[in-house]
């Protein structure tokens, strides 16, 4: 299953990238989420996929009597998930907005708008 995840994994990274160094901004857009999601099932993967009982302690006892599911990386998958969907939402309007004012989504075509001068 790790193989799988891997490949998985990679594959998401790889397109992410692909999608960050395209012109339009709408990809770069959609670039960046799928790399915080490759980044998310990284950390959900080498947390280790076992299923596990939860982390609870009995009442007189020092230490669980079964093996546990680790807390620590689904609670820190589960804020960056929130997190993301916080950035893309922001991302989503900003693009948006570039485009109501520029007209275009290509990032060269946006350099001109700088009033800037080759």
């Amino acid at each position: 299953m790790e193989t799988l995840m891997a490949i998985l994994i990679g594959g998401l990274f790889a397109s992410g990238i692909y999608l960050m160094l395209r012109r339009s901004i709408v990809k770069l857009a959609i670039g960046l989420v799928l790399l915080s999601q490759s980044a998310n099932l990284t950390i959900f993967t080498v947390a280790g996929l076992t299923r596990g009982n939860p982390p609870l302690v009995p009442e007189g006892e020092s230490m669980p009597l079964v093996p546990y599911a680790d807390p620590l990386p689904q609670a820190l998958v589960l804020t960056a998930i929130v997190i993301g969907f916080g950035v893309l939402a922001f991302t989503l309007v900003l693009v948006k907005r570039v485009y109501q004012t520029v007209g275009t989504d290509d990032m060269d075509e946006m350099r001109s708008t700088d009033g800037f001068k080759d």
